[in-house]
């Protein structure tokens, strides 16, 4: 799963995403990309489930490019723990994305399978999104 090297801190405050993205508007690499229509959170694990759930509808022909990374550590405390004594553990990391950035890009396969193969992916995502193709 993905995870940052390193960080400068081990355990960030929760913030708030809002506000819609500035950057990562447009397909750079590939032909064919999902964007996000609404801001959330996307952890490690649902990045690495929709990777697989594309590569597989495309057999692995083709390119795809992960545009989000989980650099966000996100904490919890144990199960019936009572109230204080401090900040819980790192449980797991996630990417914080903004409505309308691009999260994967595909290309080098036809219209029809990619487009099945990003709508498959997207069921894993807990944010709703659209496939979106470059103008020729």
């Amino acid at each position: 799963m993905l995870r940052p090297k390193q960080t400068k801190f081990r355990k960030q405050r929760t913030g708030r995403i809002k506000g819609n993205a500035s950057k990562n508007l447009t397909l750079t690499q590939g032909f064919y990309g999902l964007r996000s229509l609404e801001s959330g959170r996307i952890t490690a694990r649902q990045i690495e489930a929709t990777r697989v759930t594309i590569t597989r509808k495309i057999k692995r022909r083709g390119k795809l490019w992960i545009k989000l990374f989980p650099f966000v550590p996100v904490t919890s405390k144990p199960v019936e723990v009572r109230m204080g004594k401090g900040k819980g553990s790192v449980d797991f990391f996630a990417a914080p994305i903004r409505a309308g950035s691009i999260l994967y890009e595909i290309s080098g396969v036809p219209k029809e399978i990619a487009i099945q193969a990003l709508k498959s992916g997207a069921k894993k995502l807990p944010v709703n999104t659209r496939v979106i193709c470059r103008p020729l």
